[in-house]
């Protein structure tokens, strides 16, 4: 990998190999702007008034030369002035509430001198970026976070303990942004951390949903999706650009003309077009003060009106304005759902609109710089997280040939070399398919350039490699059929240089089977890049006492940057009674959070013992992840218990089961598994005869907040996938860096994780992947008599009316069991009591627990961000030279 120093001691720049790119000090001539070049390491006090001439004509810019300092006092001051400008405050309504937003603005001042400062490093240097384009990114709060990466939790801290209030409960007041779902929006966030950490150049670009995905209420026992005001108070991390608007087209036709040279021209002529404003969150890396940018695009009426066209058209331009506000519902709800034409093509609509939007933006960044369209591909890496944003292909394509008239091999070559591409699943059914009817509607242009591209595709492979008919089907881009469709997975495929599994035994059967055609054709283009989650917010963030210990045992802080020193806690010296013991009581202290916040959340009906073992599973309620195999499970040990007799009940492991997670507003299934585990909680809950021996609980809105009061707090974490279609997981690593044992299946990370950990250190159970075909060919065999016992108890009524669980159950009845719960039941079962067992042999088990966290320095996400770096985007380190402290007078380098 390159790395760049760029260094000034005069005005020349000079570029040496180095660890990593720095702006040093600078020298004191005029850049560009006028504006005085300041040493950043400059440690005098300089008032704005001494600076006269040298800065500016405009005083603004001498005033704003210095950094805010970081002091308590400081801060306090800062904080009171939000507090009372900003908010309006006053003595009467001082509350954790207002604290949180007056605190925010405070922090996020700081933020903003680094952004800025980060921003011109990266354009004075004319850098190559990486713009990461998701359709979703699940933030999670934001003030702990950057408290923490900011090295400003202590002074923020003392300064709110000053004014009287605690940190904690003023975080607390963050509503969890609505902008992700599940694991592919953790994922980008995690990602977007560790690329500000390592100090790399990019973006990330997503939506700014109005609503969210939904919140999950829990109304008899069934979800209910309400819309999530998120924004209802405002986001104070966010900074709306009123100056960067894009218009987005849709529908209309596609007009052909000859240019004066005689050569044809396309031009799209939309029909309607929607305005898209953009909305920018910074992004603090952790120990440099490297600060990234998250655009969010939010849609709104275009307000420009062609009023001669409207009065030749009788069109009332307040009629008008009613028409066009129907486009704001474009980032209003993540993910709509597709029950409805009308729902389908809004998605379809919100797809184009992130893409065209942060298409337009990169490509106006780059034509501010002194590169070459030609040279875009140089400048530029685009990383396309998953399928929704491949429509970013074709416009990127549409751009270059008909507005800026590149011709079509030039304009190919550099699409190719931009675009990478991330697959996230190994279920055929979950790639996207859009009828090609719909994009000729929507998108018309857009769907002659896939045409096209289809088109040379398939005339390269047929000159290439001569293959047989049912090989040129399966690599068409067109999928045959009424209606065609366009297959964004193989678009995404023959657009990219580099597509990458997020697994090793997802990227194995991308290569033997989903895609296995490509990588015979085309060896060496599908990779492996084991997905990774951010050791800053997944320990630091989220468990305090055990980020001590870690660095009380290996003496450094430094395993935060450099998680593969977590390796060390396996030395002799930390496995020792006092360290064990002192792990435990992390766990404990976990547990004791989460058992009041249950508590909390259910008004006081339902006690947790901390000393129980408490067995978690939370994430995205789905067939394939197999919720309902746990609690069948659940249903088993609570039929065993009420067998015993009471000497025979002392002999059991107290437990507590606990669910999260939401089911997709339109699937059904899926939110019949939440009906029934809410059933059976409310049965054993209120059992006297099971009492605190067996819990069960679904934590409603499951969230990134919520996560990091649960997974501390796992003995047990269950990934329990039937193996061969999880593509990775990433809760799986979260809950082994906190001290949670996996119980789980050899699918997804779950492989890697044992190699690093050691199998001795998990509980694995079910068939292989290899063994999964054959196990569903075969022809049904007998109920396990346990299983028996639960359908039998299901069908009888004892939780709930039967016909409600019917639909899940006739599978195992009639043997079309596609997701294995059947045959891994009895394993499953099995490995439960071996858990029981082992949670017993408390040295043991704070063993497996100590050695399970010393495994996971592999599964940073800084190691999978190194890799995308290096091996897809060629990208070049730059980091911010800055004072260290930042105290009042301290100047900036630049004031951009």
């Amino acid at each position: 990998m390159a790395t760049t120093t760029a260094t000034s001691s005069s005005s020349t720049t000079t570029s040496t190999t180095a660890p990593q790119g720095t702006l040093g000090s600078e020298s004191t001539g005029l850049r560009a702007s006028g504006l005085l070049r300041l040493s950043r390491t400059a440690t005098s006090v300089v008032s704005p008034s001494s600076l006269g001439a040298d800065i500016d004509s405009n005083p603004l810019f001498g005033l704003t030369a210095a950094y805010v300092p970081e002091d308590v006092d400081s801060i306090m001051q800062h904080i009171a002035n939000h507090y009372e400008y900003t908010l309006a405050g006053s003595r009467i309504n001082l509350s954790n509430n207002s604290m949180f937003r007056a605190c925010s603005f405070a922090l996020r001042d700081r933020l903003i001198e680094t952004w800025n400062d980060t921003q011109r490093l990266f354009r004075d240097n004319e850098v190559k970026r990486a713009y990461y384009i998701s359709i979703e990114f699940l933030m999670g709060r934001a003030m702990q976070n950057a408290l923490i990466n900011r090295a400003l939790h202590g002074p923020f801290n003392e300064a709110i303990h000053r004014f009287g209030m605690e940190l904690e409960g003023v975080e607390d007041e963050e509503h969890d942004p609505g902008l992700g779902s599940g694991g592919l929006g953790r994922l980008a966030a995690c990602f977007l951390d560790s690329l500000a950490t390592l100090n790399y150049p990019s973006w990330g670009y997503g939506i700014r949903y109005k609503y969210g995905q939904f919140e999950q209420n829990i109304i008899h026992k069934q979800q209910v999706e309400t819309p999530d005001f998120w924004l209802e108070q405002g986001n104070p991390w966010e900074v709306c650009r009123t100056d960067i608007q894009y218009e987005i087209g849709f529908g209309g036709h596609v007009a052909i003309t000859t240019d004066e040279k005689g050569d044809i021209k396309f031009e799209w002529v939309p029909a309607n077009q929607v305005g898209a404003i953009a909305y920018d969150i910074p992004i603090p890396g952790y120990g440099t003060k490297n600060t990234l940018t998250l655009r969010l695009w939010s849609s709104k009426p275009v307000t420009h009106y062609k009023l001669e066209e409207l009065a030749l058209r009788h069109v009332d331009p307040w009629e008008q304005l009613k028409e066009k506000q129907i486009d704001e519902e474009l980032s209003c709800v993540l993910y709509p759902k597709t029950d409805t034409l009308h729902g389908r093509e809004l998605r379809l609509k919100q797809q184009f609109f992130l893409c065209c939007a942060s298409i337009q933006d990169i490509m106006r960044r780059h034509r501010r710089s002194k590169a070459t369209l030609e040279q875009f591909a140089e400048k530029t890496a685009i990383q396309l997280n998953d399928t929704h944003p491949t429509i970013s292909i074709p416009e990127l394509m549409r751009q270059f040939l008909d507005i800026y008239r590149l011709n079509w091999d030039t304009a190919w070559d550099i699409v190719t070399k931009t675009f990478s591409f991330t697959n996230h699943t190994v279920l055929p059914e979950a790639l996207e398919r859009w009828p090609v009817p719909m994009i000729e509607w929507l998108l018309p242009r857009h769907m002659q350039i896939i045409f096209e591209i289809n088109h040379r595709f398939l005339q390269q492979v047929t000159a290439t490699f001569n293959p047989a008919n049912d090989i040129i089907s399966h690599l068409s881009i067109i999928e045959e059929g009424s209606p065609k469709t366009v297959r964004m997975a193989n678009l995404a495929l023959v657009s990219s240089h580099i597509v990458n599994g997020v697994a090793r035994i997802h990227t194995d059967i991308l290569k033997s089977s989903l895609f296995g055609e490509w990588n015979r054709l085309w060896p060496g283009k599908i990779i492996n890049i084991t997905n990774g989650v951010t050791p800053r917010r997944w320990i630091l963030c989220c468990n305090r006492p055990l980020s001590e210990l870690i660095s009380s045992c290996l003496g450094t802080k430094d395993w935060a940057t450099n998680l593969e020193l977590l390796a060390k806690l396996k030395e002799p010296e930390n496995v020792n009674p006092k360290v064990l013991q002192a792990l435990e009581d992390c766990k404990i202290h976990a547990k004791t959070v989460l058992a009041n916040l249950v508590l909390k959340r259910t008004n006081g009906t339902v006690t947790l013992t901390p000393t129980a073992l408490f067995d978690i599973q939370v994430k995205r309620i789905h067939e394939y992840k197999r919720q309902l195999l746990n609690i069948l499970g659940i249903i088993h040990r609570y039929h065993t218990i009420k067998m015993m007799t009471p000497k025979e009940r002392e002999n059991v492991v107290p437990r507590v089961q606990i669910f999260a997670g939401k089911a997709a507003a339109g699937y059904e299934r899926a939110k019949v598994v939440i009906m029934l585990i809410n059933n059976v909680a409310e049965v054993i809950n209120n059992d006297p005869d099971v009492g605190n021996l067996l819990k069960v609980v679904f934590i409603s809105n499951y969230s990134v907040s919520l996560a990091e009061k649960i997974i501390p707090a796992a003995d047990i974490s269950e990934h329990i996938s039937t193996a061969g279609t999880e593509a990775s997981g990433t809760s799986n690593m979260k809950f082994a860096m906190n001290g949670g044992l996996i119980l789980g299946t050899m699918d997804g990370a779950n492989v890697e994780i044992g190699e690093s950990i050691g199998f001795e250190n998990m509980y694995i159970f079910g068939a292989r992947t290899d063994q999964v075909q054959g196990i569903r060919s075969r022809p049904p065999s007998a109920i396990d008599y346990r299983l028996y016992g639960v359908l039998r108890s299901l069908e009888n009524g004892e939780f709930g009316p039967y016909p409600l669980y019917k639909p899940l159950m006739d599978p195992l009845w009639g043997g079309n069991d596609y997701y294995l719960l059947g045959h891994d039941f009895p394993q499953y079962v099995a490995m439960q009591n071996l858990v029981d067992t082992e949670f017993l042999n408390r040295e043991l088990w704070n063993k497996k627990c100590l050695f399970t966290i010393a495994g996971m320095g592999r599964f940073s996400s800084d190691n999978s961000i190194e890799q995308y770096a290096t091996q897809v985007w060629g990208l070049t380190k730059w980091k911010l030279d800055f004072p260290q402290p930042v105290t009042k007078g301290v100047l900036k380098t630049s004031k951009s």
